[in-house]
């Protein structure tokens, strides 16, 4: 009984986590496709964790009425997001583009993985000059 009322629970909570999407459907398979595909790819701004194809509050309902209506006006992907971005902003892009304001971002792994390798490299080096210089031997223990 405890089971059977545990997986009704479980199947009852994994069910509210998805977003209803009460838009209408495109004209064609392709503009839907595309639409799915913006809707994947635009942040929630006001969940902010979400994309707008998995979030349930209303503005996100008005965003992706929005992406709708500027595919139906014939607007191709890349002007919907440059749409998007001079309205909300590059944070509305899950994936931002490069430019000089966030160059930094795109380049500190790099030189975060240098650093650490130079870091790394220095302390083997410095551990093998001192257990070169070690001519202690061990207390103790004959092999």
């Amino acid at each position: 009984m405890k089971r059977a009322l545990c997986a009704l629970l479980l199947s009852m909570l994994a069910t509210a986590g998805h977003a209803v999407d009460n838009t209408p459907a495109l004209p064609t398979d392709a503009l839907q496709a595309r639409y799915r595909a913006l809707t994947h790819e635009l942040r929630c701004m006001q969940c902010q964790n979400e994309s707008l194809a998995d979030s349930n509050v209303s503005l996100a309902a008005d965003l992706r009425l929005q992406v709708r209506e500027l595919l139906i006006a014939g607007k191709s992907d890349a002007e919907v997001r440059d749409y998007m971005v001079m309205r909300y902003g590059e944070f509305i892009l899950f994936r931002p583009r490069m430019n000089w304001r966030n160059s930094w971002l795109w380049s500190a792994p790099v030189i975060l993985l240098i650093a650490g390798a130079a870091v790394a490299v220095r302390i083997i080096r410095s551990r093998l000059r001192l257990l070169a210089s070690d001519d202690s031997s061990l207390d103790g223990f004959d092999p």
